[in-house]
Parts: C-alpha cells; structure tokens; sequence
C-alpha cells in the first residue's frame, strides 16, 4: 500500500513537471513566434484570431484522424461554463493593452508580479486551499521585489491612468482563479475538450476585430504565411500545456509560472534583439527566479475535497 502510494506520487510529480516544461517552452518559443509573425504581418488581432480558431480547426481534425482519442463533443451546458472564459480572455488582453498606453512596460510588470499576493488570497477563499507559510510568503513578496529592482534600473515607475491598470489587475486575478474553477467543476473527457472549448469561444469576438486588418492580410507574404501557421501550432500546443497545468496545481503557482516566463521572455528579448539590461537589472531578474523556485504551494485545507485529485486522473 505504502509503495503504491509513493509510486503514485512518483507519477504525479512526473505529470506537473512534464506539464510546466511544455507550458513554460511553449510560452517562450511563442514569444519568439508571434514578435516574427507582427514584423513579417502587423495584423495582431488576426494573428490571435488564426491560433485560436487554428487550434480548434487542428483540435478536431486530430480527433477525427484518430490521433486524439478524446475530445469533447460540443454541448450547451459546457459552452455556457466556458462563455466567461472567452469574455475574461478577450478583457485581460484588451485592458493589458490600454494598460501598457498609460504604463511603460517596467511598471506593468510591477502590476503583474504583485498578482500572486491576491490570488494566493482568492486561493484561500473560493478554492478551499490553505494560506502560503511563511516559506512562501518571503518568496511572493522577494518575486515582487525582484521585479521592482529591474523595473526601477530600466525605466522609471510611470503611471498616468490608474483606472485600467486596475481594471486589468481585477480581471487577470479573475481569469486566474475562475479558470482554476472550471476545471475544478466542468467534467471533461479530456484535457483536449477545454483547449477546444476556451479556443472556439474566445475566437468568435476576436474574429470580428480582426476585419479591421483585412487588407494587411491580403498583402501578406509567403513568409509571413509561413511563420503565422507556425505560431498556430504552436498557440494549439501552448494551450493544451496551459490547461494541463492549471488542473495540476494551484491558481498561485500557475500564476508565478506565467512570472516565471515573463522574466525569460526579457532574457529571450536581452539575448536576440540586443536590448540592454544594467548588470544590477539581470541580478534582479535572477532573484525573480530563485524566488519563484522557493515558493511551495499550499495544500488543500482540512474538510475540502480537492476536485485535482479527479483532473489527475482524467485522460489527456
């Protein structure tokens, strides 16, 4: 009993690193993506348009050819669990861009690492887990200021409107924790049916936008061609990742993985764009990561049925 018990903890720990590992490669191999495919076709809503509705497009045909054993059929009741989902995505990226008309970069950054702080709370409150121990407390609190460090020796701290900064602030921490929820509480068959869910509703608003940019597409290259149907396969294989991840750990640690990929996009953009980062801002970003190393993620609480141990056991 007692070995079947480690052995299962054995293929847990295997599960959540493999999930992280291909979320976090993703995210960054993206990055790289999607600042090609802007120079190459600066049509950004209709590059995301061509991942997400991509996604779905590549999620059924593998289904159909027998490379994905399960995919959720479409249904009512779980379109109508995963309209918010959509409505939250298309609000964070719109609220992030008007954030970033009145916030330099440095300072939004700022914003997105005290997430964490707020979310670990919202654990505790709607998803039964427990508060972070003091271990992790430092560690939230260090990740935050590791982040202040290298905003403040970039670029000063630039705020002119607080209003969407707030807003964005408000709906990520919702997006976070709500996402969490729904794989908490929707039944899947299978981790697929959510990336096919989340990606077809949330690709239905950004279609219309993407009419505005119809003439940047009719002029678009083969190149640029190319390098889109690229970032498709690659926002299909971000997704599934995500999703995975998210029903193995907590809305906190997922949050401070997506920190974590923040901090290695400006390593990516430090090494292959050439943009200068003072000696003192790279020590700032290396205290970010080992900040997040530390950060152990709280259990559930005693009495609370943690709804993991069922998307742990679900097929991917």
């Amino acid at each position: 009993m007692g070995e079947g018990s480690v052995m299962g903890d054995v293929v847990k720990q295997a599960r959540i690193f493999w999930a992280v590992t291909g979320y976090m490669l993703c995210s960054a191999t993206l990055l790289i993506g999607n600042k090609l495919a802007v120079y190459y076709l600066p049509a950004p809503s209709f590059i995301l348009w061509s991942q997400l509705a991509g996604t779905v497009i590549a999620v059924k045909l593998a289904h159909v050819c027998g490379i994905i054993s399960h995919c959720d059929k479409f249904e009512m009741t779980k379109a109508k669990a995963y309209l918010p989902v959509s409505l939250i995505f298309v609000a964070t990226i719109y609220t992030n861009m008007k954030s970033l008309e009145y916030a330099n970069v440095e300072t939004f950054m700022i914003f997105r690492f005290s997430t964490p702080l707020a979310i670990s709370v919202c654990d505790y409150v709607f998803l039964g887990r427990q508060l972070p121990g003091l271990r992790s407390w430092i560690s939230l609190f260090a990740l935050l200021a590791g982040a202040v460090g290298y905003a403040l020796t970039d670029s000063a701290f630039v705020v002119r409107g607080y209003v969407f900064c707030f807003l964005w602030y408000t709906i990520f921490c919702l997006d976070q924790v709500y996402l969490k929820h729904v794989t908490n509480t929707v039944k899947m068959e299978s981790n697929w049916g959510r990336v096919f869910y989340s990606n077809l509703l949330a690709s239905l608003p950004l279609g219309i936008t993407s009419v505005w940019e119809i003439e940047q597409v009719k002029a678009a290259s083969r190149s640029a061609v190319l390098i889109v149907s690229g970032t498709v396969a690659l926002g299909a294989a971000m997704s599934y990742y995500a999703w995975l991840t998210r029903s193995l750990v907590s809305a906190t640690f997922f949050t401070i993985l997506g920190n974590v990929c923040k901090v290695l996009s400006i390593v990516i953009n430090v090494l292959l764009w050439d943009r200068h980062a003072s000696p003192f801002g790279i020590g700032c970003l290396l205290f970010c990561l080992t900040a997040a190393y530390c950060y152990k993620q709280s259990p559930m609480r005693d009495g609370v049925v943690g709804a993991d141990k069922d998307i742990e056991s679900s097929q991917s």
